[in-house]
């Protein structure tokens, strides 16, 4: 049996999980969230525990019962909690500002880039190299992270892009003169 499927979600104070069907929807404190279950993939709550089954173990079932778990798990823990990414940036003149919930950012292109973001989904920019992402859906604040992230990847001779704040970046050694 799997391992993360195997343990059941504790369902804390404060927060309640309905199922509808194939729909698992978690509401607490935060917010609300909703989820669509494989077909395959049961729910069962009992007391304070979310129990979730699988029917056989097929790999796919396997695979989708760990799966299922580990994303109510994150439903459950961003109704409590808020989930946070933050990103830097590197560079001389690169930086970023809030125009009204709109991200611009200066990052050495000849025009300034506007970044909208989602519904469910705060940027801050405390300072001017810093970004701050914080929502409770766990997906769509990785997401937004790594698509802001990705309109200037670090490059590995000067370091100069956007990275996550926890990331290490592998430095090349340039072109040496060869006399």
């Amino acid at each position: 049996m799997s391992r993360v499927g195997r343990k059941p979600v504790e369902i804390p104070k404060g927060v309640t999980i309905t199922k509808n069907g194939s729909n698992v929807k978690v509401k607490g404190p935060k917010g609300e969230l909703e989820s669509r279950l494989h077909p395959n993939i049961s729910v069962e709550i009992k007391d304070n525990e979310l129990i979730v089954t699988r029917p056989d173990d097929m790999k796919e079932n396997k695979a989708l019962h760990g799966l299922t778990r580990a994303l109510i798990q994150n439903m459950v823990n961003g109704v409590l909690n808020v989930f946070t990414k933050t990103l830097d940036i590197v560079g001389v003149g690169y930086r970023a500002e809030l125009k009204g919930k709109n991200l611009l950012l200066n990052i050495g292109y000849s025009h300034p880039i506007y970044f909208i973001p989602p519904e469910g989904v705060v940027i801050q920019t405390p300072v001017q190299t810093q970004i701050i992402i914080s929502g409770i859906d766990k997906q769509l604040v990785g997401l937004v992270a790594a698509k802001i992230r990705s309109i200037r990847k670090p490059e590995p001779y000067k370091g100069k892009g956007i990275k996550y704040s926890d990331e290490q970046i592998q430095r090349k050694a340039g072109k040496t003169a060869g006399k």
